[in-house]
């Protein structure tokens, strides 16, 4: 049977691969189809990311959320009432002829909506997982997250750092540590820094001597946009740590580096390792320019701009063993972090 208007609901925290299921399902049996996510204002995944990765994922279909901060209780007749206010204050002024659900409460939700209920794999046969389950071993279930929720919900390693002082060696070294492990590790990826492929090609482009480019406020935009791109597809594919070699956040840096003037860019990392500049060499690779005096003013320049956004942030410092030492500690103890949820609500 087709119906003409059908609804999914759930908090989707996070969305996983039942619940695409679940509206791939529905929207197969529907003309159009709303899914409508609740989120309690003392959970960790802000609503706008769980309606963003749904959209993403279901493009024909329309998604909304609302925060909804009713407690639960299927046998409290209030609570039902409040409940269903907030999913039709929602939802506006439409009616529903189908609810799609995989819960026994559901039978109760369609009637308070005038609908039929829908009951889709209650048994968790086509899809053995469940968002409680995620939320207690996040790298265990990672494979029934979709790519798109996988990337918004790795943990990204950022390094940064002065001209020749690491960021290449010890990043790589972390993403080799935790690709070792195997399993899921295995796909840990590690993503370097385009903004030394964009001047490869830059002055190709230009030719005469690298110290003679002409560096506009364009390329670092270009620089920016081409990084993120870069990261996302990365964090899609790949472990629940992401390791990047600088990202749009640094590339602000590099833009004061070369034509004096900055304007700040949002990162999206989740801690920016520094490396400092005291005691590793000056090592020239073909596309070098600087020297100490210009490594120690960007050194300063990063550890301002860290402090300034409110970044969670560290200085590497001592030989390259100790360096990758302090980042596998912190790259353990941030993953610990994110992959620690709050309660739901009810």
């Amino acid at each position: 049977m087709t119906y003409d208007h059908g609804l999914v609901l759930g908090k989707f925290y996070p969305p996983h691969l039942g619940h695409h299921h679940l509206v791939r399902t529905a929207a197969a049996r529907c003309r159009r189809l709303t899914v409508l996510v609740e989120a309690a204002s003392v959970e960790s995944i802000p609503l706008a990311d769980r309606v963003s990765w749904l959209r993403q994922v279901h493009p024909g279909v329309q998604v909304v959320g609302t925060r909804c901060d009713v407690p639960v209780d299927m046998a409290d007749e209030p609570i039902w009432a409040a409940q269903v206010a907030v999913m039709r204050a929602a939802l506006g002024d439409t009616s529903i002829d189908a609810v799609f659900t995989s819960e026994k409460y559901g039978d109760e939700l369609a009637r308070r909506f005038g609908a039929e209920h829908v009951l889709v794999d209650p048994t968790r046969l086509a899809v053995p997982v469940s968002a409680t389950a995620i939320r207690a071993d996040l790298a265990g279930q990672w494979d029934f997250l979709d790519p798109v929720v996988r990337a918004g919900l790795a943990t990204r390693l950022v390094f940064v750092g002065a001209e020749s002082t690491g960021t290449t060696t010890v990043s790589r070294l972390v993403a080799e540590a935790f690709q070792a492990r195997g399993g899921v590790w295995g796909r840990t990826r590690w993503v370097e820094e385009y903004g030394r492929e964009y001047t490869h090609v830059k002055w190709r482009a230009e030719g005469g001597e690298l110290d003679d480019l002409v560096w506009v406020q364009d390329d670092f935009d270009r620089i920016a946009v081409e990084q993120r791109r870069r990261e996302d597809t990365a964090a899609a594919s790949g472990s629940p740590l992401l390791v990047c070699d600088t990202d749009a956040f640094a590339t602000a840096v590099w833009e004061r580096r070369y034509i004096g003037s900055w304007r700040p860019r949002a990162g999206v990392g989740d801690f920016y390792l520094l490396t400092d500049h005291v005691g590793v060499p000056w090592l020239d690779d073909g596309l070098r320019e600087g020297d100490l005096a210009v490594r120690a003013s960007m050194t300063a320049w990063f550890t301002s701009a860290l402090q300034e956004s409110g970044h969670a942030w560290a200085l590497l410092t001592g030989s390259l063993e100790q360096r990758v030492e302090l980042a596998l500690k912190i790259a353990e103890q941030t993953l610990r972090q994110r992959a620690t949820f709050a309660e739901p609500l009810g």
